[in-house]
Order: structure tokens, then sequence, then C-alpha cells
């Protein structure tokens, strides 16, 4: 990275109060926004505000504990030091723009910080917004305060391989460094392109990409191989695409549409990062906002314009052609070890059955994890406003489609030497039945 960029990280990094200081500023602000205006539907400052203070008091708590005997190999670059440095700088950036919005304490706030449309109510929810971002990425690298940057499992495996492949146990690096990786696998063309690109996928507006950030990119915009070419379809050309933009927000600009039933936007949820939220005009002139389901958005949207519900992006007449992201083969294909199969057999049974409703087949893998079931059985374990896996209990980020190849049992039999899958495929057909759901 650029000697420019770490030397105010240095300091940060190596100064014990930093962190301190950190959270007195936070309180300063939280103070500020007492006007009940300001208590809006999430991303609310008034909320966020000292949330970040308790986690980082958290953050500070955990560091000042003796150290492991492996935490010192994370406080070279892209370590725990190394982000906390550049996130205190850009939380402290931050802070000083929304301190320029807020009312001072004892003064009214300007009126026009609450009125729909005006610079300054702009530049107030897209701070809220990053300031979501930041409190979000911070608990995902530092849960509970310890930091676990370097462990961090992105949700679609083949990002979460491309990141370990060429960043190794680093959690941050500065975009300049990023864009060149990234062209290693996705070619990044120069220019305004790249410059939009780096809008996107840095949200908290640092100069960093995180492996936090990175993993929300690759949830938005799937599937990997074809990412990029899906962001420009999607973020670039689409005239539905709304980025930094709060619920509240959409809800106004939909309203311009009422009269024409069919019009939509989507934009990134601001509650459930990595997820998309879509707004829409019923036939009734009701204006909806849902959080379709973890699958690629084109998915969701061609399915919504047969049903009538998304044909005019923004209100426009003209609504792109996604088709041509539609892939042939959408199914991930899942090979069984011929011992896990043996397994199975010998218990008079089969790899492929569902372990909850023992009626269907296992077709979604689930994300993070990698433990199976069928569809059916978690859209009504998810309909039970559960956000875990039945299995093992990690947080649900996506699911994948897959579908189950295996010999019949007369091949196995005939060569019982035979193995159709890597050692590492152990771990992606994990099922887990003897855990309790």
């Amino acid at each position: 990275m650029a000697a420019a960029a770490e030397a105010p990280g240095a300091r940060l990094g190596s100064d014990p109060r930093a962190i301190g200081r950190a959270v007195k500023r936070l309180q300063r602000l939280q103070a500020r926004c007492r006007d009940p205006r300001l208590a809006t539907s999430p991303p609310s400052l008034r909320t966020l505000l000292p949330g970040l203070a308790r986690l980082l008091r958290d953050v500070d708590q955990a560091r000042a504990q003796p150290p492991g005997p492996r935490d010192d190999a994370f406080e070279g670059p892209g370590g725990a030091g190394h982000f906390l440095a550049i996130y205190l700088g850009n939380l402290e950036a931050k802070g000083r723009q929304l301190a320029a919005l807020l009312p001072r304490e004892g003064k009214a706030a300007d009126d026009q910080l609450f009125q729909e449309g005006t610079s300054p109510r702009r530049q107030l929810a897209k701070l809220a917004l990053i300031f979501s971002h930041m409190h979000a990425e911070l608990g995902a690298l530092f849960p509970g305060g310890k930091f676990c940057g370097h462990l961090y499992q992105l949700t679609k495996p083949p990002a979460h391989a491309f990141w370990r492949e060429v960043c190794g146990t680093r959690c941050v690096v500065s975009w300049a460094e990023f864009q060149s990786l990234l062209a290693t696998f996705h070619l990044v063309t120069s220019g305004p392109m790249a410059q939009a690109l780096r809008s996107t996928v840095d949200i908290t507006c640092s100069g960093h990409i995180s492996v936090f950030e990175f993993d929300i990119f690759t949830r938005l915009f799937q599937p990997w191989p074809t990412i990029l070419r899906n962001w420009q379809l999607l973020a670039v050309n689409h005239p539905g695409y709304m980025a930094f933009l709060t619920y509240e927000e959409a809800q106004a600009r939909l309203r311009a549409c009422k009269h024409k039933p069919g019009s939509y936007i989507f934009r990134p949820s601001c509650t459930r990062l990595g997820q998309w939220a879509i707004g829409h005009v019923s036939k009734d002139g009701s204006i909806l906002q849902t959080i379709p389901p973890n699958k690629p958005l084109f998915q969701v949207l061609l399915e919504g314009q047969k049903d009538g519900h998304y044909l005019y992006p923004d209100g426009r007449n003209h609504n792109p052609d996604l088709t041509e992201l539609c892939q042939t083969d959408a199914h991930q294909h899942i090979h069984v070890p011929e011992e896990q199969l043996q397994l199975y057999w010998a218990m008079n049974s089969t790899f492929e059955l569902c372990k909850i409703c023992a009626e269907n087949d296992k077709d979604v893998k689930i994300e993070p994890c990698g433990h199976l079931l069928c569809s059916h059985c978690l859209a009504s374990w998810q309909l039970s406003d559960s956000t875990t896996c039945p299995f093992c209990r990690c947080e649900i980020r996506g699911q994948e489609p897959i579908s189950i190849h295996q010999l019949p049992r007369d091949s196995l039999a005939a060569d019982t030497s035979r193995n159709h899958c890597d050692p590492g495929d152990q771990e992606q057909v994990r099922d887990m039945a003897e855990l309790p759901v």
C-alpha cells in the first residue's frame, strides 16, 4: 500500500487512546441528535451512534487483554491494528461531516435537514447509511470485540477462495491494490468505470476494501463467474438501481409513480446487508417494499416482470433485458464421496434425502456453512423468522440451488476403489444429520 495511506493509520494504530477518543466524539455527536425528527426508520443515527460506541468499547477491552499466541501475527498489513487505523481515521472524517450538518447543542436544527429532496437531507441520509455500514463491518470483523477478520468466511465459496488466494489472512487492502488483484480474475477497466465500481464496493467510503465489504458486494451481484457483467447491467446501466437510498427515501421516490402500477426501484437493503430491497407500485397504487430470497437479483427481477410487478424501472417505459445473465445450468453439482454413499446404504438410507422432512431430496445449500436440505424445509424454517442454519446455527447469509450426483449401487460395487470427488469436497457435502434440528 502507499506510504501516504499508511502514515495516519500507523499513528492511530499505535495510540492506545485512539479508540477512547473516537468513543467520546461519538458521544458528542449523539448529544446533538436529540431532535425527535432524527428518530427515523433505519438507519437511525440516534441508534447507530451509541451502538458504534459500544462496539468500540468492546474492541478496546478485548485489545487490553494479554495477547494470545497468534495475535501478533495479525498486527501487520491488513491485520487488526491496520484495519482499526483505517477504520478510526474514516470514522473521524465521517464524524466531522456529520457534525457540520447537525445543530449545535441548544440550537434549533435547520429545517432543510428534514425536507425531502434538499441537499442537507441527502447528505444526512448518506452519512446515516455509511455509519450503518461501518457498524455492521466492525461487528462482523470484531465479534464480541475480538478480532476475527483473518477467519472471516465469505458467503460465496468462489469469492472466499479468491480473497484468500490473493489476500491471504489480510482483512483489508487499499482500493488500488484491490483493483489490481480483482483484475487477475475479472477485467476492471480504468477511468469512470473503475470509479463507479469503487463507489459500489467501498460502502464505508474509506478508500479501502475490507473482506466484509467484498462479501457484501459478491452477495449482491452474484454469481461470481460473471459478477462484473452482472454489476454493469444492474448497477451501472439499469435505471431502477438506487444506491445510498434509505427506506423512507425509497417510499418518497415511488410516490411520484403511484399513477403507474408496475413501477419499481431496487437498492441494497440498509437493514440486511448483502440483500436487496425492491420497492414497487402495486395495482391498487400501494407502495410495497420487500426483501426477496437470497438468489441472483436478475432472477428476481425477471420473475417479477413475468408476474407484472416489475415493469417500469423508476417509472420509465423501457425495462432492460436481463435474460443474457441467465445461465443454462444454475445448479451447483454436488458429487458425493463413495465413503459417504456406502455409509448411508449400510443404514438403508440415501444421501440425497432431506434429513429434516425425510420426504424430499436435497436441492439447496445454505451459505456459508454448506449444509444441505430441501428448499421446502428451508422456506418453512425461514418463515418462522429463523436466520440461522437448522443444523449448526450458523447465520444464513445466502442459499445456492444444488443437484446431487451419485453413481448407482451397482456401479460402485463393480469398482470399490473409485472415488468421485477430491478430499476437499468432504466439507462441501457435509450432512451433519446427527445434529439436532
